[in-house]
């Protein structure tokens, strides 16, 4: 098993257009096989820096075979899968104003503490 996933494995990278596949270079494929040891599924967020960049670099090569796999890729055993998601930023929420309870319930304690 060990020995077809390093000669001819493939990765499989889920994306929002569904699942793409790379085969990847030889040292690539050793690279990937020991990320993908333990799990046959990561998010690409678990990933370290730079695990991400390799990742990165395999999809930027522009190298996919689009679901379903070929003919030639049928047969390939699948290194690893890595759950691609598009990055979101977080956008900045509005100031928000303390609640007028809030300012009421915290003079309050601070009353009682300055009676004691």
């Amino acid at each position: 098993m060990w020995i077809e996933k390093l000669s001819d494995g493939v990765l499989r990278v889920l994306t929002p257009v569904g699942p793409r596949y790379i085969k990847p270079q030889l040292s690539q494929r050793i690279y990937l096989l020991w990320i993908f040891r333990h799990f046959a599924m990561l998010p690409l967020q678990v990933l370290n820096q730079r695990q991400q960049k390799l990742i990165d670099a395999l999809c930027a090569e522009h190298r996919f075979v689009s679901a379903p796999p070929t003919v030639e890729l049928a047969d390939s055993p699948v290194l690893g899968t890595v759950e691609w998601r598009a990055r979101t930023e977080v956008a900045a929420l509005p100031p928000s104003r303390p609640n007028q309870s809030v300012r009421a319930a915290v003079a309050g304690l601070a009353g009682m503490r300055q009676r004691s």
